[in-house]
């Protein structure tokens, strides 16, 4: 009972250091994407055409959502207002963290259930577990872990995390295997992302350990495209980039109905749960191509709204990422989002024919449980780090008020 008391007084001092501004946001669009998942899933469900044929109620996919959404809203405050950032900083934490993620990983290979020609999800009866989002989380602790304790000297000599990179290679390989191309990119972009804030540089980062990194990943691409191994729908989709109305009926159908969605809604859209698009039309009208639905029934103000809420949460990382001295609360700002930045970026270019479709969900928005756990983790960290560096500043300037007295 001391404990639990323990514990609300802990959570009481520290709730006003919370950035509720971020917490908010999160909240906000996390709730509009349950509505939008409800809009446009609502009908095809009925009709079996996102069951494999199988027709269920109206709300299947919004009951799925909301149950990940709650489990998300407890994972969130677990972490920001419960966790101990001192527990992430320890050796012990962060392997085993590692062992879990390249555990999971090696299982998809074996077990994995394969969707749309990846095989990137273990069926655990209530969800499909994602391993390569959950592996994103990972990677930004674990880096901002390991180039926290080796500066200066990383940003000298790069060889002296080669263990680290080797692991990361490995782990980025597992996932190149599962057939996920676009979650691979992603991932990556994360990393370089922070290796360069941490100032190691581009000049660091295409030496030594990491130039193997590239060339192996390059070679593999070669060699995929050479022996004629690349995946159908790889080529299909850079094939059609350029202009997918001249092939409507085939390879570009995915695109031109979403951007005749994007189309339709004009400046204010159609109302909500008016669409067109969502009707049979679109495919994954809830998961991938769930902005051209918002599009479409929200028009250009409300795609506008989602964008505008997204950019918050990366600039406002960012802005956290300069009021601390440390590089361990540095880089896990700096990985989240160069995380939710990227991920948005992919998806809207990829829905709006501006670079080819990876299958990447509008983040906190689309349909699925690992993505919204994975970029709930994410929200949480950025929360639990943001309250850390207010009360860190706390503490800096009561300690200047205390010399301050003393010398007087």
């Amino acid at each position: 009972m001391s404990n639990l008391k323990n514990i609300f007084r802990y959570i009481g001092r520290t709730a006003k250091f919370i950035d509720y501004p971020l917490l908010i946001t999160y909240v906000i669009l996390c709730l509009f994407g349950l509505i939008m998942v409800y809009s446009a899933s609502m009908v095809a469900a009925t009709k079996g055409t996102l069951t494999g044929g199988l027709e269920v109620s109206g709300t299947y996919f919004y009951n799925r959502q909301l149950i990940y959404v709650i489990m998300s809203f407890i994972v969130v405050f677990f972490i920001a207002f419960m966790l101990n950032i001192k527990i992430l900083q320890q050796a012990k934490t962060q392997k085993w963290i590692m062992i879990i993620i390249f555990v999971l990983l090696f299982l998809t290979l074996i077990v994995g259930k394969n969707i749309n020609g990846s095989k990137s999800w273990i069926n655990l009866g209530f969800m499909n577990l994602q391993a390569s989002e959950l592996l994103k989380i990972a990677f930004i602790l674990y880096i901002s872990y390991v180039i926290s304790r080796k500066l200066p000297q990383v940003r000298e000599k790069i060889k002296v995390i080669a263990a680290p990179l080797v692991l990361i290679v490995v782990c980025l390989f597992l996932v190149l295997l599962q057939g996920d191309i676009g979650q691979t990119l992603l991932i990556m972009i994360i990393i370089v992302s922070m290796f360069i804030f941490a100032g190691i540089g581009v000049q660091k980062i295409v030496k030594g350990p990491v130039l193997l990194i590239v060339g192996s990943f390059v070679g593999i691409a070669l060699l995929f495209v050479a022996s004629g191994m690349m995946p159908h729908y790889l080529k299909a989709r850079f094939s059609t980039l350029m202009n997918p109305f001249s092939s409507e009926a085939g390879t570009g159908y995915h695109l031109t109905n979403s951007l005749m969605a994007i189309g339709n809604g004009g400046l204010f859209g159609r109302g909500l749960g008016n669409g067109i698009m969502k009707l049979g039309y679109l495919p994954e009208a809830h998961t991938d191509f769930i902005f051209a639905v918002i599009c479409e029934e929200l028009g250009l103000v409300g795609g506008l709204f989602v964008i505008c809420l997204l950019f918050f949460i990366v600039y406002r990382a960012f802005v956290l990422a300069t009021k601390t001295p440390s590089y361990f609360y540095k880089l896990i700002c700096v990985g989240v989002a160069s995380y939710i930045g990227s991920q948005t970026f992919v998806n809207l270019g990829g829905i709006s024919a501006t670079i080819p479709l990876t299958g990447v969900p509008l983040p906190f928005i689309s349909f699925g449980g690992s993505s919204m756990l994975s970029l709930s983790i994410a929200m949480g960290l950025l929360l639990l780090v943001a309250k850390q560096i207010k009360m860190d500043e706390k503490r800096s300037q009561k300690a200047k008020k205390q010399k301050i007295g003393l010398t007087r």
